[in-house]
């Protein structure tokens, strides 16, 4: 999972527990954390509709709503530069 330290290095922000999941919120709310099963935890995030879901960045329609992708973290090495962009312009954009 991104430690709060990671996130917290993008800005303030408030994490508001949910039943199964911890949403991230500044103005909006731009991501969420759920611990999906023993070995994964998902990281929805709200990002530009032209944002493509490729690859590990899948659509969140069926994972959530409320979420426009979604990705599937299963190992430290999963939190990398990429992931920390897509959480960067989330947040961006709840400001």
């Amino acid at each position: 999972m991104p430690s709060s330290g990671q996130i917290r290095a993008l800005g303030a922000f408030d994490i508001a527990p949910k039943k199964g999941y911890l949403s991230l919120r500044r103005r909006r709310q731009f991501a969420m954390v759920q611990p999906s099963t023993a070995s994964r935890i998902d990281l929805g995030l709200i990002l530009p509709s032209t944002t493509p879901a490729t690859g590990r960045l899948e659509p969140g329609a069926k994972f959530n709503p409320l979420f426009t992708h979604r990705v599937r973290i299963t190992a430290a090495t999963d939190i990398d530069g990429e992931l920390r962009g897509w959480l960067a312009t989330a947040y961006a954009l709840a400001g």
